[in-house]
């Protein structure tokens, strides 16, 4: 069998942790995978990528790698180093191993690399064999094994399986009180042939499928930006049937309004005119639009409060709109106009 250097595969150095082994593959996977690259290469890359991760990912199958290279499946050939003569590396579903004239308590730091080697459970009382346990895998191809008395319902959804996305909320949206559609876009494993993707026709051998689909969010009341919504179990999902939450990150995009809690300002111009003489406007609210009146000698960037036409509030009731003031010059001035404005320019020095 040619030799693979998971290590180097992965781009790992060959004491790195589980976690380094996994954020290094979760970065190789997303950036390999076929439904993002489309080079040639990319399939077969992507392949031995997750062939790297299933091995160094699970502590039984490292320790057999780094004792037998490319051959780490065939443990029946593996010749044992001396003192270890009596050992027995069976093939098959399982491990088995003679203790017969070996006290390991004796042997120091050795029981504790057959208890990682084989897992744990390792005793010298008598011969005993270990039994292949299930495996599932987490988010892109965590492989990991669990021992009969585990079970997903006894583990806490592994924050892998978590998705993080943006919603854009603008204040109509928090308004209405409705429902905002939001689409969810993610891989996730091949529940054919959980994640292994070797001739699998459901992943086409990459261990992972696309999936996406939309929800109807509703947006709390005095909702802020930044906040997360939490929508259980919508996230990704495990071989074990262990799902993961989807949290949406709220962000604000309205061209109309700026959202401060359940306040909310707009912004109108009026002409140097309007705002020396005062006017009346005509503004269009959540509430439906109103007349508003502008007062004489207005500066640019003034605010005027509306009460309770804002956003609504958990208490009941709704926030205020304030209405700030911007000064905006006409573009098609006529003749007459302009000699007003040098007039205005010329009485304005002559007082100052």
């Amino acid at each position: 069998m040619e030799y693979k250097d998971y290590y180097e595969i992965l781009g790992v150095k060959r004491d790195a942790t589980q976690a380094e082994v996994k954020s290094a593959y979760r970065k190789l996977a997303k950036k390999y995978h076929p439904d993002v690259n489309k080079t040639p290469e990319a399939s077969a890359k992507f392949k031995d990528i997750n062939e790297a991760f299933e091995v160094l990912s699970d502590k039984d199958k490292r320790a057999r790698y780094d004792s037998l290279g490319s051959n780490w499946q065939a443990g029946a050939n593996y010749t044992p180093p001396p003192g270890f003569e009596n050992f027995n590396f069976g093939g098959g579903n399982g491990y088995s191993y003679s203790t017969s004239g070996i006290n390991f308590e004796d042997l120091g730091g050795f029981s504790d690399f057959f208890n990682s080697l084989f897992g744990g459970g390792f005793s010298s009382a008598s011969s005993r064999t270990r039994s292949s346990a299930g495996s599932f895998y987490d988010d892109l191809g965590g492989f990991s094994s669990r021992t009969g008395r585990s079970s997903a319902k006894q583990q806490k959804s592994p924050a892998d399986l978590n998705i993080t996305q943006e919603i854009k909320v603008n204040a109509k949206d928090i308004f209405n009180q409705k429902p905002v559609s939001v689409r969810i876009n993610n891989l996730e494993k091949c529940t054919s042939c959980s994640g292994v993707g070797s001739m699998c026709s459901q992943c086409h051998g990459t261990g992972f499928v696309t999936f996406s689909k939309t929800l109807n969010v509703k947006i709390p009341p005095e909702v802020k930006e930044g906040q997360k919504i939490r929508l259980k179990g919508e996230g990704k999902s495990a071989s074990n049937g262990m799902k993961g939450d989807l949290y949406l990150v709220v962000k604000f995009a309205d061209k109309d309004y700026t959202i401060n809690g359940t306040d909310l300002t707009k912004t109108i111009e009026i002409t140097p005119a309007e705002a020396v003489i005062g006017t009346k406007k005509e503004i269009q609210t959540l509430h439906g639009n109103i007349n508003i009146k502008i007062p004489p000698r207005t500066s640019c960037g003034a605010v005027l409060r509306l009460k309770g036409l804002g956003l609504p509030k958990k208490s009941g009731g709704y926030g205020n709109l304030n209405v700030k003031i911007s000064l905006a010059v006409p573009k098609d001035l006529t003749e007459e106009q302009i000699k007003l404005y040098e007039k205005l320019l010329q009485l304005e020095t002559t007082n100052t």
